[in-house]
C-alpha cells in the first residue's frame, strides 16, 4: 500500500463510523502454527487459574497480524492487570484457532469474520463478544519488471491498473483472495477467469517468492507483505481498499472480533465482561496516541505481533488500521459483512449470523 492516500473513515461491523476513523485496513498476512501440546485442554468450561499474584489468568490466540496489537497493547498498559487478569497470548492460524476454543487451552481468539462464520457453519458455539479492528486487510502489489512495462506506479488509477491487469499472470494462495481480486477487476470490465492466467500457491510467503522470481506478474493478499515488498525495492503497490471502495469496511463491513465459546462466557461473565473491557480500552488508547510520534507503546506493541517486520512498514500498517473507540456491532453491520462474504462465493452453503451469535453484553 501507498503511504500518501486521504483518511478515510471505515465502518466496524454494524457500528456506527467513528470520528478520526483510518484510513484503510490491513492486516498480516502470515501465521505461526500452535504447538500441538495447546490443543490438549480440558474444555471450554474448565477452572480458570489464578497466579501467584492473585490475577486470573487468561490463554488468548490470535493470528500473529497487526490486529493482535491490542491485546499487546492492553498487556503493556497494565490494562488486563487492572481488571485482575494476566494474559498468555499463543499465535494461531484460523483452522487451529477454533480447535483450541473448542478444547478450551484459549480462552479467547482475535478471528476474522471469515473465519468466525466458517466456524458458525460447522455449528461451534462461537461467541463474538467485541470488536477490537476495523477493515478489510488487501493489497495488491505488481512485479518491478511489470510496473515498468506498464507505466504503473503506486499513484495509478484503478482502472488503469485493472486494464493493465488484463492478460496478466496472477497468484493466489487463498480462495478469498482470488475472489476478492475478482470483485476489483470485474469493477473496471476485466474478466477474473477468462483474461487473468491464475497460480495457485500454498501461502502468502509463496505468493511473494513467486513475484520475486518472476513466476507471476502481481497478487493480492493481506498486509503487511504487499508493504514488505514496496518497502524492499521488489515490487509496487497499486491497489488497496482507499482506490478499491468494494474491499473497504464501509461497504464490506469487514473487521476483526473477539471470539470466546458460549459455554465459557455463560460460566465466566465476569472474566469475560473484564477482557473486553480492557480490550476496548487499549483500542482506544491506540486511537487517541498513534498521533504521538513520541508514543512509542503501540509500536512496541505491535512488534510483538509483527517480529522481523520493519519498523517503517509496522508504522505505517498501524496508521492504516481503524482502531474502534468502542467494540460494540449491530445487525445492520452483520448484514453488510454478511453480503461482502456471499459476494466472494467462498462460505459454506447456508452460513448465517444471528443475533445468538454475538452480543454486546459484556462490553463496558
Amino acid at each position: 500500500m501507498t503511504h500518501d492516500h486521504p483518511t478515510a473513515r471505515p465502518a466496524r461491523h454494524g457500528l456506527r463510523p467513528r470520528p478520526g476513523g483510518s484510513r484503510r485496513l490491513l492486516a498480516a498476512a502470515s501465521a505461526a502454527v500452535i504447538v500441538p501440546a495447546l490443543l490438549t485442554g480440558c474444555g471450554s468450561g474448565s477452572a480458570t487459574t489464578t497466579t501467584s499474584d492473585g490475577l486470573t489468568q487468561i490463554t488468548v490466540g490470535g493470528g500473529g497480524s497487526i490486529f493482535d496489537t491490542p491485546l499487546h497493547v492492553a498487556d503493556a498498559q497494565g490494562f488486563f492487570k487492572k481488571q485482575g487478569l494476566k494474559m498468555k497470548f499463543v499465535t494461531l492460524t484460523a483452522s487451529t484457532g477454533p480447535s483450541a476454543l473448542q478444547s478450551g487451552s484459549v480462552q479467547f481468539f482475535d478471528s476474522s469474520p471469515t473465519g468466525f462464520v466458517t466456524s458458525l457453519s460447522k455449528n461451534l458455539p462461537q461467541i463474538a463478544v467485541s470488536t477490537d479492528g476495523l477493515g478489510n486487510p488487501l493489497g495488491l502489489v505488481v512485479s518491478k519488471d511489470f510496473a515498468k512495462d506498464h507505466g504503473l506506479t503506486a499513484k495509478t488509477p484503478a482502472a488503469q491498473v485493472a486494464e493493465a491487469l488484463s492478460g496478466s499472470t496472477g497468484g493466489a494462495s487463498s480462495a478469498n483472495t482470488r475472489a476478492e481480486a475478482g470483485i476489483f477487476l470485474k469493477k473496471y470490465g476485466v474478466d477474473p477467469d477468462k483474461k487473468v492466467k491464475w497460480v495457485s500457491l500454498p501461502s502468502p510467503a509463496a505468493d511473494k517468492a513467486a513475484i520475486n522470481s518472476g513466476q507471476i506478474d502481481w497478487f493480492l493478499t493481506s498486509e503487511p507483505i504487499p508493504l514488505q515488498i514496496q518497502d524492499a525495492g521488489d515490487g509496487i503497490l497499486v491497489a488497496d481498499p482507499v482506490k478499491v471502495p468494494q474491499w473497504a469496511a464501509e461497504q464490506a463491513g469487514y473487521g476483526q472480533l473477539v471470539v470466546t465459546q458460549k459455554s465459557y462466557a455463560a460460566e465466566h461473565p465476569d472474566i469475560v465482561k473484564k477482557f473486553v473491557t480492557a480490550v476496548q480500552q487499549a483500542t482506544a488508547y491506540m486511537s487517541s496516541h498513534l498521533k504521538d510520534s513520541n508514543d512509542k507503546t503501540v509500536l512496541k506493541a505491535a512488534q510483538k505481533a509483527l517480529k522481523g517486520v520493519p519498523d517503517n512498514v509496522v508504522e505505517d500498517s498501524l496508521k492504516q488500521v481503524g482502531w474502534p473507540a468502542d467494540g460494540s456491532m449491530d445487525a445492520a453491520g452483520w448484514k453488510k459483512t454478511m453480503a461482502f462474504l456471499d459476494s466472494l462465493g467462498t462460505l459454506p452453503e447456508g452460513a448465517k449470523v444471528t443475533t445468538d451469535n454475538w452480543t454486546d453484553k459484556y462490553l463496558p
